[in-house]
């Protein structure tokens, strides 16, 4: 692989198919060869190394907004439909991609909402766990994505939102439909149904913030009207927006933890003895899960200024792509990184990325996780992988890691 051309951005996606069987074996060689080079298809400059990617992801001079990049690193501008020029820049997208003021100003009180709602969910988090394990009671074989992962983040941010349990299977409907936002290679069927979870979800929302206003709930968007009603300066639209970027962000990628944490144990069976002896291991088996197979492959950020990464000048505007999961096995930040050890040392991951952009869901991502993981091989501890043959069915969402399905026994 030494002789080989350095590996394009797509190439260091699932969408290639050496990457998406061993995502690790490309990172490590692009890593030790030329760890900031620029991809000459994106014209985004990659980077791999942890020092290097802590350092910029934490830069809070650097932007955020893939539209402040120079027209030939726009590349998020495949993904998605071009936004209305029109309107201001925080009615089109997210706190995903936003920079300041507008970032900070709906940041902030949608994050002291969710992480109030967060610090007392355990209970809810818990009764959701159990209930899918319940279902699990009796059968041999299962796809437990399908059966357990799937359904527990759908599940929990529901219920954090406050949607009517008569509504749950149309909004697990609206949850799967707006995944394929993030697939630059959907079929003309998912890119409707895509647009009919759109259509439903604004309209739900729309809806709900106006039924909160008249008869208060005690649920998330209740929070957000009466943070509004205080004087918080959000629209309606904004709130829309990033309600449901967080139940998008908080679907997929707690799914992928969830899966991708059972499937080591699975592989591991040492590290589940340790956490079946120990439940207090709980937290930091989810922080090495979260390092060893991340859910999110990367980050990215548009220089703000002139700078220099290992030599390599980088111009204002020019794009950067932060590769997370290779940061979090760079051996000169982590001792035995291929190593999947739940009592290691303590080194903080970069899969949550950083900074003011640090992901706001990482609270709920990780109580989830906590809770499902051991409580899944309390209740099945005799649980087996049922891959053998097949090996893993890794999807092939772009810059995502997860599976499609996990095929288990109980023995």
């Amino acid at each position: 692989m030494a002789d080989d051309a350095l590996p394009t951005l797509l190439q260091l996606t699932p969408l290639d198919p050496a990457y998406r069987a061993d995502p690790h074996a490309v990172l490590k060689d692009v890593r030790n060869r030329c760890p900031v080079y620029q991809d000459s298809l994106s014209k985004s400059f990659i980077l791999t190394r942890y020092d290097d990617i802590r350092g910029l992801v934490t830069d809070l001079t650097l932007w955020r907004d893939p539209l402040k990049a120079e027209e030939a690193a726009r590349q998020m501008g495949r993904f998605a439909t071009p936004p209305d020029p029109n309107l201001p820049r925080s009615e089109t997208t997210s706190i995903l991609t936003l920079d300041d003021p507008d970032h900070a100003r709906i940041r902030g009180p949608l994050s002291r909402a969710l992480y109030a709602r967060v610090a007392r969910a355990r209970p809810q988090v818990e009764a959701l766990i159990d209930a899918a394990l319940d279902g699990l009671e009796g059968q041999t074989e299962f796809d437990l994505m399908a059966t357990f992962c799937v359904p527990i983040p759908i599940d929990v941010i529901a219920s954090l939102l406050g949607v009517d349990h008569a509504r749950l299977v149309e909004f697990r409907d609206w949850s799967e439909g707006l995944i394929q936002g993030l697939n630059p290679f959907r079929t003309a069927e998912q890119t409707a149904h895509m647009e009919r979870a759109n259509e439903g979800l604004s309209d739900y929302f729309t809806r709900t913030l106006a039924e909160r206003r008249r008869k208060p709930q005690d649920d998330l968007i209740t929070d957000m009207t009466q943070l509004q009603a205080e004087g918080a300066p959000l629209s309606d639209t904004e709130l829309r927006i990033n309600l449901t970027a967080l139940l998008v962000g908080g679907n997929l990628t707690t799914t992928d933890l969830i899966g991708n944490g059972a499937r080591l144990l699975l592989l591991h069976p040492e590290e589940r003895a340790k956490l079946m002896a120990n439940p207090g291991l709980a937290g930091a088996l989810v922080e090495e899960v979260l390092r060893f197979e991340p859910p999110v492959d990367s980050t990215g950020r548009v220089a703000s200024r002139d700078l220099e990464v290992q030599g390599c000048p980088i111009h204002q505007t020019q794009s950067l792509s932060f590769s997370l999961r290779s940061a979090n096995r760079d051996p000169a930040a982590f001792d035995a990184p291929d190593r999947f050890d739940i009592s290691r040392k303590k080194v903080p991951h970069m899969s949550f990325g950083g900074g003011a952009h640090i992901c706001i869901g990482a609270p709920l991502a990780r109580l989830e996780a906590q809770v499902a993981l051991p409580r899944l091989f309390a209740r099945f501890p005799t649980l087996a992988l049922n891959e053998a043959e097949t090996g893993p069915d890794w999807r092939k969402l772009p810059f995502f890691r997860g599976l499609e399905r996990l095929d288990v026994r109980v023995p």
